[in-house]
């Protein structure tokens, strides 16, 4: 990370304005006293533990409440497998985006659509998008591919090794998928893929996991795979580790990028310039030249795919559906585009090649996100896929509004209005 010579002086002199470097040293220094006491981290999950854990953080009567309500403390035992040093439930608005009409392989029909957020504009703006799409009997979506990966590294003491260790894994693939797929009923390895960098050896292990994320389940079914190739393996390994970076998760990576994690899908939407104007202030020919300006701007800062705020739509409908959070890292990327057709109308499409998500397991079993998947009318099994192809078309939602009113200079003007309930910026 760098930073330009100049910035750097001028904060540092800030810094050193109020205190000498020896302060500042001091300050930055290890510190020797006692540490206060441990909040309990265990992983169980009762009133007296938790009324201990309160007692520790000597927190005001008001945060408790706010954190432990009566509700929330009726509903603990739910929570007993996906937090450890439980105090309570932190409340996120949710609103509705919706109807949203998606025609998908999977998802077909009318969806609302809850998001958790505290960003003003966000839902209104999402709705904009969806109502626009609506108008045209809503956008096809479809499933591309999917697979969850993780990625064990081998390193080995030379390349003529790493050579006999790569051929050996190549005819022993089936008996790998065997102890691998036998640690879950549902999790599958569809594929073995490697990397070689001098005398180390990257795996990448790819699994389908039904309607799960599966972000846990293949952890599961790879340490088992890679315990058995160590076991089996004719060349030894000097060391191994179940997961090197090389599969993407949880991070936004080229490989991911064009390869695909997760479930890949691709949504779609073609726009007749009377309703472009209409519900965007602007014509189609306005909105493709900002979308290919902003595309450059994309590829200058050297961004991975290009496209306007997927994370802003994903980080909403992945809080309230139980979703792991963290997975919009590598969600998050994918491309947007919006041309202008020959008959004068605005064509619109998301790809999204990196979509983790679940509708059993993990999160989606809590009560308020089940209960928000259950609005969605996609909980439980065999709706998983679904689900992806709706939230494609949610950031399809997003995109066109957003691009919009950059387009049509409304984006700061709505911001001011509904983030600080006034109708002028100062």
């Amino acid at each position: 990370m760098t930073i330009s010579s100049n910035r750097g002086m001028t904060f540092l002199a800030e810094l050193l304005e109020h205190q000498g470097m020896k302060d500042l040293a001091k300050r930055l220094r290890p510190k020797t006293c006692a540490l206060p006491e441990k909040a309990l981290n265990r992983p169980e999950i009762c009133e007296k533990l938790v009324r201990q854990r309160w007692e520790i953080l000597q927190a005001a009567s008001d945060s408790r409440g706010e954190l432990l309500d009566a509700h929330t403390i009726s509903q603990m035992s739910a929570y007993r497998n996906n937090i450890e040093g439980f105090v309570g439930t932190v409340k996120v608005p949710v609103g509705i985006v919706g109807p949203l009409r998606v025609n998908g392989l999977f998802a077909e029909g009318d969806y609302y659509v809850p998001v958790a957020t505290s960003e003003a504009t966000l839902v209104a703006s999402f709705n904009r998008g969806a109502a626009l799409i609506g108008e045209v009997g809503g956008s096809s979506a479809m499933l591309i591919s999917e697979g969850v990966g993780r990625s064990p590294g081998f390193s080995f003491s030379k390349l003529e090794e790493v050579a006999k260790f790569i051929q050996w894994i190549a005819c022993n693939t089936d008996k790998i998928a065997v102890t691998a797929n036998a640690t879950s009923r549902y999790c599958r390895l569809l594929e073995i893929s490697h990397a070689v960098d001098g005398n180390n050896v990257y795996l990448l292990m790819e699994y389908s996991t039904g309607d799960a994320a599966g972000q846990n389940m293949v952890t599961f079914a790879t340490a088992a795979a890679t315990e058995w190739i160590v076991e089996h393996s004719p060349v030894k390994p000097r060391s191994w580790y179940l997961e090197c970076n090389y599969s993407g998760d949880k991070k936004a990576t080229s490989q991911s990028l064009f390869r695909g994690r997760g479930k890949k899908v691709a949504a779609e939407v073609t726009l007749p310039a009377g309703l472009v104007k209409r519900y965007l202030h602007v014509t189609p020919s306005q909105i493709a030249d900002c979308s290919h300006m902003g595309l450059m701007g994309g590829v200058l800062a050297g961004s991975l795919g290009v496209q306007s705020h997927y994370a802003n739509g994903l980080a909403a409908l992945f809080i309230a559906c139980g979703q792991d959070a963290a997975c919009v890292a590598e969600a998050a990327i994918g491309t947007t585009r919006m041309e202008l057709t020959t008959e004068g109308e605005l064509y619109a499409s998301v790809t999204l090649p990196n979509l983790i998500v679940g509708t059993v397991g993990g999160g989606t079993k809590l009560p308020s996100q089940r209960a928000c998947l259950e609005i969605l009318g996609l909980a439980g099994p065999g709706n998983a896929r679904a689900f992806a192809e709706v939230a494609a078309c949610l950031c399809l939602a997003g995109e066109l509004s957003i691009i919009g009113a950059i387009c049509a200079h409304e984006f700061s003007r709505a911001h001011a209005r509904l983030a600080r309930g006034r109708n002028n910026a100062d």
